[in-house]
């Protein structure tokens, strides 16, 4: 065994990747004594030995012990879990299981209390623990560690002591069960099932947060918002996510939604990054829910259940009405004429404000609420890139398009026209004029038409005038507008702004 098969096995196996082992003892009724002795010493030297049993064929004994402990060596192995050269467990083990004791400490207060043991009981085992049950497991965290109880709760060390505990104890399936049970597989890695579980999106179609997520990740929020002053600190926010493999969210998300005046994300621009995911990347938004443990808080199947896909346009068109609540604009326009301050004014911040934000940490995203007649919707603002030759179907869908042109520059309108003529002048997508800078002196434009005749000629509204040169925050009524006019135009209406006599 030692001289020819162990080896020869572990030969042909990664060393952190070593098929568990059974040493068993045939014949066992030919002797009248046990030979563990002499196995103890080998099954010492090798930690890939998960038992020996001894057996015989004759009088079937252990014969049905052999076949537990081969199928527990197989779905309930040790060496992911623990180190028996150290006597401790692995890290990737510590990983999982910390991030599991932070989803399942939902006060976010560093202890399981007797609620949350309980729910973490029923989540992995279906059945709850009886109070004097929860009394005898933390009596023994109590006798072997001095921290590991704290106001009558676990804390993480007790929680890892007592699964050390299971695995030392020959109770691997605990600790598997309860792995499983949030989503890792064999290698203690989140398995793709879970992290990506199958959602189907017809053409035509979006996808939004429905009201049961949002509750949730308001949950998640006020857990991680220690000061209780509705916005995320940079610490806040990097122990929000501590349950992900990386951090998801970049500078850029500070420039896409709503911040208080330290730059933080405060709690309509965290709801705004998640609506923002959902829609652009609902996979990245599924991946994302997955980490935070959506489906075992919320005791779903899946965090699919936290998705809306919403019906049709077509059918929109034909009831008129729409159970839609994010809608998209693309923003145009030549470099150099305004868009950038258009996407941030909507967030609120003057021109001032945004001279204060680096060049690698803009973004080509705003997101942010509207009202529109008493109901709140998301806008979402998209800048897209200024080359006329390559739009492509990404740039040009959308509910409602912005053409941005600078009123001081006299050849930034011309693009404007150019590209509504090209893309939009038979399209049902609905496009506004913005005329922005116009607190500077007007040009006239070089394009054969001023924008106003354009827009007269093209039955479009005429050009808004715009600027984010203010001492406040900017007006926010243009943006209830285009989000009005992309909700009319979807259902088939018409919305003016007011009466408009062309003369």
């Amino acid at each position: 065994v030692t001289s020819h098969w162990i080896p020869l096995i572990n030969d042909r196996t990664d060393k952190d990747s070593r098929v568990p082992l059974i040493l068993v003892g045939n014949k066992s009724d030919l002797v009248e004594h046990s030979s563990m002795e002499t196995i103890l010493p080998i099954m010492n030297q090798y930690s890939e030995i998960e038992t020996c049993v001894e057996c015989s064929a004759k009088n079937l004994k252990n014969i049905s012990e052999l076949f537990y402990y081969a199928q527990k060596a197989v779905l309930h192995p040790t060496g992911p879990l623990y180190s028996p050269e150290e006597k401790e467990m692995k890290p990737s083990c510590i990983k999982a299981l910390t991030r599991i004791f932070k989803i399942s400490d939902l006060d976010n207060d560093g202890i399981l209390n007797d609620n949350e043991l309980n729910f973490f009981q029923r989540t992995c085992f279906n059945i709850p623990l009886a109070p004097q049950a929860l009394e005898d497991v933390k009596n023994v965290v109590r006798k072997n560690m001095s921290d590991g109880v704290k106001d009558n709760g676990l804390t993480l060390k007790g929680f890892l002591f007592l699964h050390t505990l299971f695995i030392q104890r020959g109770r691997h399936e605990t600790t598997w069960t309860v792995l499983r049970r949030f989503g890792y597989d064999d290698d203690l890695e989140l398995t793709q099932e879970y992290l990506f579980p199958l959602l189907k999106i017809p053409p035509d179609c979006t996808t939004e947060l429905n009201h049961n997520a949002y509750l949730f990740l308001q949950s998640v929020f006020d857990k991680n918002d220690n000061d209780r002053d509705c916005a995320l600190s940079p610490d806040e926010l990097k122990d929000l996510f501590k349950v992900f493999p990386y951090m998801p969210w970049g500078p850029d998300v500070n420039n896409t939604v709503c911040t208080n005046e330290q730059g933080w994300i405060t709690y309509q621009g965290y709801l705004s990054q998640w609506t923002l995911t959902t829609y652009l990347d609902v996979q990245r938004c599924l991946e994302y829910l997955g980490y935070l443990g959506y489906s075992i808080i919320q005791e779903q199947e899946s965090q699919a259940a936290a998705i809306t896909i919403t019906r049709n346009k077509r059918i929109d068109l034909q009831k008129k009405q729409t159970q839609r609540s994010v809608f998209r604009c693309n923003v145009l326009g030549v470099r150099g004429s305004g868009k950038s301050g258009f996407l941030q004014a909507f967030l609120g911040r003057n021109l001032a404000r945004q001279k204060r934000i680096r060049e690698d940490r803009k973004s080509y995203y705003a997101i942010s609420t509207t009202y529109v007649y008493g109901q709140e919707k998301y806008l979402l603002l998209h800048k897209v890139l200024p080359d006329f030759e390559f739009l492509s179907e990404a740039d040009l869908a959308c509910d409602v398009v912005c053409l941005v042109y600078d009123i001081s520059n006299p050849g930034s309108f011309e693009y404007c026209a150019k590209v509504y003529k090209k893309h939009f002048l038979d399209s049902k997508t609905p496009c506004v004029i913005i005329a922005a800078k116009s607190d500077l002196h007007e040009a006239r434009q070089y394009y054969s038409l001023s924008p106003l005749d354009f827009c007269r000629k093209h039955k479009l509204h005429p050009p808004q005038l715009f600027t984010c040169n203010t001492d406040e925050a900017p007006s926010k009524d243009i943006y209830t507008k285009l989000t009005t006019m992309a909700i009319t135009v979807r259902l088939g209406t018409v919305h003016f702004w007011g009466v408009f006599h062309w003369v």
